[in-house]
């Protein structure tokens, strides 16, 4: 029965997947598959083949290979390996090199030999690169092919750089990547022009032949791509799904990569459900949007026909269903996001009392507040509550450099004006000019500059800030520590970002903490500044009894926004509000036009944050609520 459950389970699912909580726990088993092919070639006498890949993906179960040969004694000695691909033309010595990525996170700390290791050669004549394919083909056969190929996957669905339009019989070739794939490296390289246009790759051919595929993905990012893969038609737009036709493939995820398969984003599809009140209100939200109808419209039949007669029979008829659902959305809305004075709050997200609350908006960067957030922002302030905005970093890494000879140059000149000594800004000019000139891509700017870039970030925070009506006392730069520390080591701490935080915490004793809980930032600073802001609140939650009247509250907008079932708050905006918060993110004038770092999304921070928050209006409009110009949306942190 248990196996007929599973089938049942995951009858969407083409390739099979396992999922796992968390990608350490995936890595570590992925790395004793590896472990044991090792090991049971050398209990043979023979060499072990392994196909490697690349990428942020691999690199725990390197980590957790390293730690075997270090404190278990498992051996490279008898292992060859190939690389799946590297970037075209490439040096073996630079940073962005699959070369220097290999020895950096596996080769340099394992016994295996030089000779045994092959790579792509980035650094070939092109005429040469055909020869070089096919002898890196011919190795790979003669030495009994790859016992175990491991793979992660783009978010174009390419496998190695086998960008869509791959056969499925292709073979190890130069490639030209697709423009989602540079933008995606872009950060690693300084730019996305700086990312080499071609690359030479393993072809979809060569990693079939391998004994077992692998194929591992972690977080969100990944999801929509990994559902397409794993339950799309086989195509060649997405060559992930070419592994549908393998009998000796897997998929390794953890939670947040699988979020989209059908038996965990809808999966009342899928199988027999517990239907507890967050599920019943995303599947009624489904339904509603699927159907373009609003949701006090639905039928018995609009259930019964797409799935959710199990709905029905437990919980139905369904007009208590939608009344339900529809009033649970209606209660989300409010004008009054500080809580609404001396009303019944019962079915409110916020408090009623105290009238007047003490409100700290963290923002991870300076512009991710009113960007994020500026209507709610805005109307806190107008209410009257006494609201504080923490800048959690300086920012300065998103500012172009020719915005920093700028300033200079107004400092220089207004020191003429004024009579005042020019020869220390015309140093600075020089040696700035002079650094910018010889500025390779991804290179750390010098100190001088990091901090003029932060003071041109802080300049238009506060502006930002003034325009939403906070006098400067309620304006706080943290600059925790941690944002330029990770500039110069990946090892970092962050004891010293959560005291700071602590201590600022206390001296608010906030009612209500705002977090950025946009954790799809590309950079993964808002996690980090959300890690930071959470560890420092359950401290102070063992020793201060203000906490317990401290509301945490996560906002999104930068990037992502929250989906309709998870929203508990959800602050209308007018078009006089809408405009204002528009005003008021014009003043970050450095993150304007193109931002240094825009991620895959064109689009002005401006015209995205407007664009998501009419859409979330447009979305409850759809479900049968009012019509609003736009809605920010919010969720509560439970555990607080």
């Amino acid at each position: 029965m248990a196996r007929l459950n599973l089938l049942e389970e995951t009858r969407f699912e083409r390739i099979p997947v396992r999922v796992y909580s968390d990608q350490s726990k995936a890595s570590i088993e992925v790395a004793q598959r590896i472990a044991s092919i090792i090991k049971a070639k050398q209990g043979q006498g023979e060499i072990a083949v392994l196909g490697l890949a690349t990428g942020a993906t691999p690199v725990k179960v390197y980590r957790e290979l390293v730690r075997m040969h270090r404190e278990d004694g498992l051996s490279f000695a008898n292992v060859v390996t190939f690389n799946l691909d590297e970037y075209y033309p490439m040096r073996p010595d630079t940073d962005q090199s699959y070369v220097t990525f290999m020895n950096k996170h596996l080769f340099d700390y394992v016994d295996i030999r030089r000779e045994n290791i092959h790579m792509p050669d980035g650094t070939l004549d092109e005429v040469d690169i055909q020869a070089f394919c096919e002898a890196y083909e011919r190795k790979i056969s003669s030495l009994g092919g790859l016992d175990i190929q491991i793979l992660g996957i783009g978010r174009t669905g390419h496998i190695g750089f086998n960008e869509p339009g791959s056969a499925p019989n292709s073979g190890t070739r130069l490639v030209t990547l697709d423009d989602l794939t540079r933008r995606d490296a872009a950060r690693d390289f300084g730019g996305k022009e700086n990312v080499p246009t071609k690359a030479i790759t393993m072809g979809v051919g060569t990693i079939f032949k391998a004994r077992e595929i692998v194929l591992m993905a972690w977080n969100e990012k990944k999801a929509e791509i990994v559902k397409k893969a794993v339950e799309g038609e086989i195509s060649a737009d997405i060559p992930a799904t070419y592994l549908q036709l393998s009998d000796h493939v897997e998929f390794i995820l953890d939670e947040g990569a699988a979020s989209q398969l059908t038996r965990f984003h809808l999966p009342w599809l899928a199988r027999e459900v517990v239907w507890d009140n967050t599920l019943v209100k995303k599947a009624v939200i489904w339904l509603s949007t699927k159907l373009g109808k609003a949701i006090l419209k639905l039928t018995e039949d609009d259930y019964n026909n797409n799935g959710m007669a199990q709905l029905i029979m437990e919980k139905g008829p369904a007009y208590n269903i939608n009344i339900d659902i529809f009033n649970q959305l209606q209660r989300t809305i409010t004008g009054w996001p500080g809580g609404k004075p001396g009303v019944d709050d019962s079915n409110r997200p916020e408090r009623a009392e105290p009238a007047l609350k003490r409100v700290l908006l963290f923002s991870p960067h300076p512009d991710d507040d009113v960007i994020s957030m500026g209507g709610t922002f805005i109307r806190l302030v107008d209410q009257g509550h006494d609201v504080h905005v923490a800048y959690q970093t300086s920012g300065n890494t998103a500012v172009w450099d020719d915005d920093v000879l700028r300033y200079i140059e107004f400092t220089r000149d207004f020191s003429t004006i004024t009579g005042g000594d020019t020869g220390l800004t015309e140093n600075f000019y020089a040696e700035t000019t002079a650094f910018f000139e010889k500025k390779q891509p991804n290179q750390i700017d010098t100190e001088l500059i990091r901090t003029i870039k932060a003071l041109i970030r802080k300049g238009e925070a506060i502006a930002g800030a003034r325009f939403v009506g906070l006098p400067d006392e309620n304006i706080h730069f943290q600059d925790l520590p941690f944002y330029d520390r990770s500039k110069f080591s990946k090892t970092v701490t962050y004891e010293d970002d959560i005291l700071q935080t602590m201590e600022l915490l206390r001296r608010v004793k906030p009612h209500q903490v705002f977090a950025a809980g946009d954790f799809a930032d590309p950079h993964g600073t808002h996690r980090v500044c959300f890690d930071i802001v959470l560890e420092a609140l359950q401290r102070l939650a063992r020793t201060d009894e203000w906490i317990k009247e401290c509301w945490l509250w996560l906002y999104r907008g930068a990037w992502h926004e929250y989906p309709i079932h998870e929203i508990e708050m959800a602050v209308p905006l007018s078009p006089h509000e809408v405009r204002r918060k528009r005003l008021s993110i014009f003043k970050h004038q450095s993150q304007k036009d193109t931002p240094v770092f825009p991620g895959d999304d064109p689009r002005e921070f401006w015209v995205r944050a407007e664009d998501r928050t009419c859409e979330t209006a447009a979305l409850y409009h759809q479900l049968g609520l009012a019509d609003y110009e736009a809605i920010e949306a919010f969720v509560r942190w439970p555990y607080m």
